[in-house]
């Protein structure tokens, strides 16, 4: 097929880039603050001696590696591949008309620093325990069916699981089992390393040498993560590809509920001709655990409607409707969009559009410049209303305000005290140099303090949390109860009223509202207890200045380090068997032969599946956080440390060597670490980001 003829005096890769700058614009202030932010940690570095100037490496590496997250998450064949494309400005990056049972969350890594073209793969494949899960116990659906005695379903997964082994070793031949646990890592990408690693195709029959065919290695990867050069992005960003939560095995499910407790924004992908409805029950339930402000909800596909402009409003009320009466994040900003239209303007092919999409091209187009898009040339107007740009402003808005600025607060923090512990070196140098009194201070002193304050907070803080996960896991073991009970009585009451002929089933929503109500209670009370003691810390390294230094309380001021937010419960948006609804439990059911039984093995049954919530919850949520905090407030500890012990050298040593070092620094690197700190301490703290809890 021949391209397209382009638009006289344009130039096609310059415009592609301005569309995807133009599209992040809001995401340039923040990586301009961060630059400046950079030139700040540079100055310090520049005004310091060996301490400042490891410390100052740190944040450094910190800053350049900082990497803002975004998962996309949807209904299958709603897009979502082609959307992932059109977001990170490269039509055809990642196949999207290939058959799309995979369960690989793909991660493309944006760098602006690196050039347009150049990547780099990482494939990492299945370990042996969740294979041996897999193809043992049938995976999540597996449990599920055994649990719930529904034999004919299971016999089903084990037929269907034979045949997925026996393809996969068709494909990888003696290397299926070498290659559990391992990675492949590629100096480059291209489409066809892609296929061969994410996406299934046509079986491969005996032909087992041919490395270059097509999901070849799909069975067995469980993640991708792709390492590209996007110039025309103002920051580095991650964008995850995930699988659908609607697979065979509910491989998907798991691996999608991983991918979001990783980022702190999700945007949800729908299709104009599917959106919300009770069929997406486990696509509510993960984002309900979400809050508002972390999810984006993008109705893709408009260019498939008949009437996008009366059609998209009914789809918005239905939507919301949906989501309210589900206890969905009803507050959700929900976009219209066409990726198709999208990555057509990024690559100004517009012959293969059809009439079809035109049509819904130009009834869209009229609605949104009635609206008030301004238009520009062909591809650029295109591109406006293809809901791309006004996506990718939600993304970057939500970066600015939320873990973004959680990140550039934590670094202000961090370069503030390294500037103290500079400024506090200085006075104690100027007062020696000046024949003031100072009383030598020795280091192991200074270690001695510093054992006593780390000691006394990290324990405490130990303690509260320790109180905190205990009333965590009392509040979890009520929640199982109350379900249970109100379930079980229940079960009864229909006994009694309709006798066993009729089938009763029972909505789990009231256990897992009770579950994340618990759960927020710790979440809440956990950054709390971090913030005090953090706080307390930092006011009593403050004092060992001022007392050990005889320092200036108005020049000494050392700042806790930032609390972070709790990961939301993601995990109580995952199946259950109460939400498995059909023949499993008819066939459940019809096995019971009285009441009694009835109501203990329904007990038993709904006791098993709530016990891995509540593992999770303690162990990969409330545990996870309270170790997170422990090592922030040590690092913190461990950092002020090495600045005392430096400040304490410098009461001990000659005054003729300190006269020397003094005389090193240059007046304008006094002067420049001056203006740094005026322009630290006029960062003023943005709190969007905190938990609203």
């Amino acid at each position: 097929m021949n391209a397209e003829p382009r638009i006289a005096g344009q130039d096609e890769a310059t415009s592609k880039g301005e569309l995807t700058r133009s599209a992040f614009s809001r995401l340039q202030a923040f990586a301009e603050r961060i630059r400046k932010l950079e030139t700040a940690v540079d100055a310090i570095a520049d005004a310091g001696g060996d301490t400042a100037h490891a410390a100052t490496r740190k944040l450094k590496r910190q800053i350049r590696s900082f990497e803002p997250s975004v998962t996309m998450i949807g209904q299958v064949k709603a897009g979502k591949t082609t959307l992932v494309n059109a977001l990170a400005g490269w039509p055809g990056l990642l196949p999207a008309d290939i058959n799309p049972w995979t369960s690989v969350v793909t991660s493309l890594h944006l760098d602006p620093a690196t050039r347009s073209g150049s990547g780099r793969a990482k494939f990492r494949f299945f370990d042996e325990d969740e294979w041996s899960r897999l193809l043992n116990r049938g995976g999540r659906v597996g449990e599920l069916a055994a649990r719930a005695g529904a034999h004919k379903e299971l016999e089903k997964v084990r037929r269907q699981l034979e045949e997925m082994r026996e393809k996969s070793r068709q494909r990888l031949g003696r290397k299926f089992e070498l290659l559990m646990g391992q990675e492949h890592e590629y100096g480059y990408v291209d489409q066809e390393l892609v296929q061969r690693y994410v996406c299934l195709g046509d079986d491969l029959g005996s032909d087992t040498s041919a490395d270059q065919k097509q999901g070849r290695f799909a069975d067995i990867t469980k993640s991708a993560d792709l390492y590209l050069g996007q110039p025309d992005l103002p920051h580095r960003l991650c964008i995850r590809d995930t699988p659908g939560v609607n697979d065979t095995f509910m491989i998907r499910e798991q691996i999608t509920v991983n991918a979001i407790r990783e980022s702190r924004l999700c945007v949800v992908v729908l299709s104009a001709h599917q959106t919300l409805s009770t069929v997406d029950m486990a696509l509510i339930r993960l984002i309900s655990n979400i809050r508002s402000r972390e999810v984006i909800i993008f109705v893709n596909r408009i260019d498939e409607l008949n009437d996008p402009v009366r059609e998209s409003e009914e789809i918005r009320k239905s939507i919301v409707a949906t989501l309210e009466a589900l206890n969905g994040p009803t507050e959700a900003e929900i976009i219209f969009g066409s990726a198709f239209w999208a990555v057509h303007a990024l690559s100004h092919v517009y012959k293969d559009l059809g009439k079809a999409s035109s049509k819904a091209l130009i009834e869209w187009a009229e609605h949104k410049l009635r609206s008030g898009v301004v238009p520009g040339t062909v591809h650029e107007t295109i591109w406006k209303i293809s809901g791309i740009p006004a996506l990718c402003e939600a993304i970057s808005s939500r970066i600015d305000s939320g873990e973004g600025a959680e990140f550039e607060e934590r670094i202000v923090r961090s370069a503030r005290n390294i500037a103290t512990s500079i400024e506090a070196s200085r006075q104690v140098v100027s007062k020696r140099m000046a024949d003031d009194a100072v009383t030598p201070v020795a280091s192991a002193d200074i270690g001695r303090e510093l054992d006593i304050i780390a000691r006394r907070n990290l324990d405490l803080l130990d303690a509260e949390m320790g109180k905190l996960i205990s009333g965590l896991e009392s509040r979890l073991m009520g929640a199982r109860r109350s379900f249970l009970g109100r379930a079980t009585a229940s079960l009864i009451r229909h006994l009694e009223d309709y006798g066993d002929h009729e089938i009763w089933t029972y909505d789990p929503a009231g256990l897992r509202l009770l579950l994340s109500s618990a759960y927020r209670v710790f979440a809440a009370r956990a950054a709390n207890t971090s913030e005090k003691v953090f706080a307390a810390t930092a006011a009593d390294i403050r004092t060992l200045y001022v007392g050990a230094f005889q320092l200036s309380e108005d020049a000494t001021t050392i700042e806790a380090p930032v609390v972070q937010n709790p990961p939301p419960p993601v995990i109580l948006g995952s199946t259950i068997a109460l939400d498995v609804k059909g023949n499993w439990w008819t066939s459940w059911w019809r096995r019971r032969r009285s009441y009694q039984n009835f109501a203990e093995e329904y007990s038993a049954l709904i006791d098993a599946e709530i016990e891995p919530f509540l593992v999770s919850l303690r162990a990969d949520h409330a545990e996870v956080y309270a170790h997170a905090a422990r090592q922030i407030l040590k690092e913190f500890i461990d950092a002020q440390r090495a600045h005392l012990l430096d400040l304490a050298s410098q009461t001990e040593i000659g005054v003729d060597k300190l006269r020397q070092r003094a005389e090193a620094v240059a007046m304008d690197r006094r002067d420049a670490l001056s203006e740094t700190v005026v322009f630290l301490s006029e960062l003023k703290p943005r709190n969007e980001w905190r938990a609203a809890e």
